[in-house]
């Protein structure tokens, strides 16, 4: 299922959003003019390698700083156009909603915080894998989380796969994104026998639970009043 839009209007220009979006289209522009000696030096560099967070050598070597920071460059790196277009995609529709709740300034901090946590999941889980890991989704994953508490009444318009069609449906969030999640639980539990193919889905799984406990922890209060005609009442 792809989602399209939601039904909220933004009260405020969604700055920090915009900007995220555009910062990590510049990234992977310049990523992609790159050769593709440079781009795989800029990957391993930059991009989340769980042994080196878990290396002691590798703090010793590189340093704190050096070592530590893929956990934040790594959510502007991506590994190809569909890549980034999907993760602008969720970004763009439910990302200015959550700006909009909790200010220019924290919303950037928020979705920073998402983006380590969701990345120290996923070295928790691949504590021995040397493959660099790239994209916003752990990020964008905590994004959802929050639009799940805040706004689960919310419609958003969805191209729907029906066997061999694809036809569209207003969904509640709280529906659209529950299904999102149960599909990367499930991917993430069968990742042992399965494999991961390719996709960090512990990652979005951490971004998606320190979403939902931030807003169940210190958001509640900001949850939008759904206004039908006739009937008027909060979500929850």
């Amino acid at each position: 299922m792809l989602p399209l839009r939601d039904n909220i209007p933004s009260r405020s220009f969604p700055a920090v959003n915009v900007g995220l979006i555009i910062t990590n289209v510049l990234v992977f522009l310049y990523q992609f003019s790159l050769s593709p000696e440079a781009e795989l030096r800029l990957v391993q560099t930059h991009g989340l390698v769980p042994v080196n967070i878990l290396s002691l050598g590798h703090y010793l070597e590189f340093g704190i700083v050096t070592t530590l920071l893929p956990l934040v460059t790594s959510m502007f790196l991506h590994g190809g156009w569909l890549h980034l277009a999907g993760n602008m995609l969720f970004l763009w529709i439910f990302g200015d909603n959550v700006e909009d709740r909790l200010g220019h300034f924290k919303f950037l901090l928020f979705y920073l915080t998402c983006g380590v946590f969701a990345g120290l999941l996923h070295v928790i889980t691949h504590p021995l894998s040397d493959l660099p890991t790239l994209g916003a989704s752990g990020a964008i994953a905590g994004v959802l989380g929050t639009y799940f508490v805040l706004f689960p009444n919310s419609r958003v318009l969805t191209l729907v796969p029906i066997f061999f069609f694809i036809t569209s449906a207003e969904l509640p969030a709280f529906i659209l994104l529950g299904m999102w999640f149960i599909f990367e639980f499930i991917s993430g539990i069968a990742e042992p026998i399965s494999g991961s193919g390719g996709v960090a889905v512990w990652a979005h799984i951490g971004g998606f639970v320190a979403g939902y406990l931030f807003a169940k922890k210190w958001l509640i209060r900001y949850r939008y009043i759904v206004v039908y005609p006739g009937r008027r009442f909060m979500d929850f």
